[in-house]
């Protein structure tokens, strides 16, 4: 496989018990301190959601969602989720919570349009969590705070991981770096988006890259983003523009960048508007959950998701995915990976 990564000399350093040991200590811990950072209580959330109410996210607007006719409701078609970046929005307004306050939850889903390698599965499973904001926290400032207090609870659960585990070495910087994608296009003018973030995060071990959606000074966006629920068009008061962004670091057993989190302020009325201009999607504005937003029925937020195998495969220095979570992939990278040093389970 092409797009598969085979670190020379590569060996787990973990056996399969251990490893499975290793993803519950991770878990459990990990989510404990999320929600004690950022004040989240965890709900139950849904694996799929009704088409037509523009609930599912829609990634980068061209993923398809896996679907299904509901007996029940006359083959009326449900989809599984790609993510609960606005079913989460909604549970705060049903939930009626306070602002600095939120909800996280273990979100499933299957992508069946992903492109698997190393990183990237047919399953997908994060940590989704939202909590409400003033109208005075929607700033780069409080964007900011928030990563740092994420990242908090990354290195503390590494710390914890280690001490586990001696033979596992930590890696982590103890901060994190921030940069605003165009920032980061001056920096490396000939350089594609995702040879800027290798090189950011070789540079620093930990990168908070802000900014992504729109598009940059070259015409050209850093990745997409969908319109309809990270803010990436309102100016901040560094000057550019976006409210969003992904937390990146170097991975040196894959030496490349990883990431670990996508979030950020969610849209108010005049973004999401703007932005579904931009993006041609002004019909969506008849949606029930744009309508929601538009009627004033729903709080403002920030919000994001935290892969759970990503973080485990990280903190256990494991070399593909498939040694953290079962999934299916083609013979030839289940046969490449043995040869390889990293069974798939």
């Amino acid at each position: 496989m092409s797009k598969l990564i085979k670190p020379a000399g590569y060996k787990a350093l973990l056996d399969m018990k251990q490893t499975e040991q290793g993803i519950k200590l991770i878990k459990e811990f990990f989510q404990q301190n999320l929600s004690t950072e950022l004040r989240l209580r965890r709900v139950t959330a849904p694996l799929f959601v009704l088409q037509g109410l523009g609930i599912n996210d829609d990634l980068n607007g061209v993923e398809r969602a896996v679907t299904f006719p509901i007996k029940d409701l006359g083959d009326q078609k449900a989809e599984v989720v790609h993510s609960l970046a606005k079913w989460k929005r909604l549970s705060l307004a049903e939930y009626k919570i306070e602002p600095d306050y939120g909800i996280y939850t273990d979100m499933n889903a299957i992508r069946a349009d992903e492109e698997l390698d190393n990183l990237h599965s047919l399953y997908v499973d994060q940590w989704d969590w939202e909590a409400v904001v003033t109208k005075e926290e929607r700033t780069l400032t409080y964007l900011k705070q928030v990563v740092r207090r994420i990242y908090s609870a990354l290195l503390r659960t590494e710390y914890l991981t280690c001490e586990t585990y001696p033979q596992i070495k930590p890696f982590l910087p103890r901060d994190i770096h921030f940069i605003h994608s165009e920032e980061l296009l001056q920096m490396y003018p000939d350089l594609t988006p995702k040879e800027r973030e290798d090189a950011i995060c070789k540079k620093y071990g930990a990168v908070f890259v802000i900014g992504i959606g729109g598009k940059l000074s070259n015409g050209e966006k850093h990745d997409g983003r969908a319109p309809d629920y990270d803010d990436w068009t309102t100016p901040n008061e560094d000057g550019f523009l976006g409210l969003n962004g992904d937390i990146l670091i170097w991975y040196p057993i894959l030496e490349r960048s990883f990431e670990i989190s996508s979030m950020g302020i969610r849209v108010d009325k005049d973004s999401l508007l703007r932005q579904l201009e931009i993006e041609e999607k002004t019909e969506r504005k008849e949606l029930y959950f744009h309508k929601s937003l538009l009627e004033d029925r729903l709080p403002l937020s920030i919000g994001g998701g935290i892969g759970q195998s990503r973080l485990c495969m990280v903190l256990l220095h494991k070399a593909h995915i498939g040694e953290i979570q079962a999934s299916i992939w083609p013979e030839e990278m289940r046969k490449e990976c043995e040869e390889a040093g990293m069974p798939l389970i």
